[in-house]
């Protein structure tokens, strides 16, 4: 069970003294109107609006206003206003930061009334919402990282599709940097990201943290064997020893052939529709593993109502109407972000799109990644070691210790706060 909020002080720390702008949780006004504030991110912000006004039709007592925060921003914007008891009635939240929000006690979990919003659902997704055994967030959108590839490319070198092990889908760069034009390489990783390594390291049977969720277990065989696999590809020249910040853009050299194969979510496909040439061809693949198709992390975004909020039945009323299969569907169409409702990928708009195809493949092998609050930061510090194991500072099984160690250091309170036989 989810414990009790804890002191916000003792629990933020000097967040309690930060400002955060905008007003939150506005009851109603003279006119005896609920204004609902909700908060959302980027793309979502920005097109929310559109389907807003089908909402309020329908609860003509309800108004929604909505209030757009940036990506790099909302994380701390959001414990600055629970510390400031300012947040609103809801908000989107990506599906990492879930178990934080949790973990202060700030979410409101799944009301019994709402129950039926968690059918219907990716698994793995809906997983990721689940804290201390209660649903505490609802998906929204839903993303994972699979493979973008250059089909002619691959159809040059011999192949028809992209091969699901891990053997044959190197066998498969190697050919295509045959048939590619002089100094090109056949897959891109970025050195400074972290999804591509953490997408290899799911593949195994072996969890990616051990003892409750409170040490690493990057030394494991599974995640060792990712780290070989990871390495290869730039030993083999088959990847850049490069970061994101020295291409100068993915879809240009995409279409020239420098690299054939491109891990990235579902908001690719929009880029490359409108930005590719119409001659180059390119499809989307699932994520080969160590002997068949692998898995992936979930991604997305979910809807929170919040435990302060003096609006809980309104504010699940607007979960409802936008977690709502057709709604997703339209909203798919306004913003390309998939639907988290395993039946609205059914509808024309979806179904029909040849490119989203194999994202439901590989949304249904995704997995959960822990839902520690130190996570993001865990796989920060993967991201690094691994950069230098590719710069030739680590051997895999060095690296792995590595990662264990960092790991080990961030999750020092968590393992405290278990031997004190306090919920974390």
């Amino acid at each position: 069970m989810i414990e009790a909020r804890p002191d916000r002080r003792s629990t933020l720390g000097l967040l309690a003294g930060a400002a955060v702008s905008g007003v939150a949780g506005c009851g109603p006004r003279d006119d005896g109107r609920t204004r609902l504030s909700f908060w959302a991110m980027g793309n979502e912000a920005t097109n929310v609006p559109q389907i807003l006004p089908e909402f309020e039709r329908l609860n003509p007592g309800i108004t929604v206003n909505v209030q757009a925060l940036p990506w790099t921003a909302a994380h701390s914007k959001l414990l600055t206003a629970y510390a400031g008891n300012s947040l609103p009635d809801l908000s989107q939240v990506g599906n990492t930061w879930v178990s934080e929000m949790a973990a202060i006690g700030a979410i409101s979990p799944t009301p019994a009334f709402a129950a039926d919003l968690l059918t219907d659902q990716f698994p793995a997704v809906l997983e990721t919402n689940r804290i201390g055994g209660q649903v505490v967030g609802t998906p929204w959108y839903v993303d994972t990282r699979l493979i973008y590839y250059r089909s002619d490319m691959l159809e040059r070198a011999g192949f028809a599709a992209v091969p699901q092990t891990w053997d044959g889908w190197k066998a498969a760069m190697h050919a295509v940097k045959r048939v590619a034009p002089s100094g090109a390489y056949a897959v891109l990783l970025p050195v400074n990201e972290f999804e591509q390594l953490l997408t290899f390291g799911l593949q195994g049977a072996e969890p990616l943290l051990r003892d409750r969720d409170t040490r690493g277990n990057f030394s494991s065989a599974s995640f060792i064997a990712a780290l070989e696999f990871y390495k290869s590809l730039f030993d083999e020249g088959l990847a850049p020893v490069a970061s994101s910040t020295q291409i100068s853009n993915v879809w240009t050299e995409f279409e020239r052939g420098w690299f054939s194969f491109y891990f990235s979510g579902p908001w690719t496909i929009g880029e490359f529709k409108d930005r590719l040439k119409p001659e180059t061809r390119w499809m989307t693949s699932g994520v080969p593993g160590p002997t068949g198709p692998g898995a992936s992390a979930p991604g997305g975004s979910s809807l929170v109502v919040y435990r302060h909020s003096p609006h809980q039945e309104a504010a699940w009323k607007l979960v409802r109407f936008l977690s709502d299969p057709a709604v997703q569907a339209r909203f798919n169409g306004i913003t390309g972000n998939l639907p988290a409702r395993e039946s609205a990928w059914a509808t024309p708009a979806v179904a029909g799109d040849p490119y989203i195809a194999a994202f439901k493949g590989q949304l249904s092998r995704a997995k959960a990644v822990p839902k520690v609050p130190e996570w993001e930061r865990i796989v920060t510090e993967m991201q690094i070691v691994a950069e230098r194991m590719v710069r030739g500072e680590y051997a895999p099984r060095a690296a792995a210790a590595e990662i264990d160690r960092r790991a080990d250091r961030l999750l020092e309170k968590r393992r405290w706060m278990i031997e004190q036989g306090r919920a974390v």
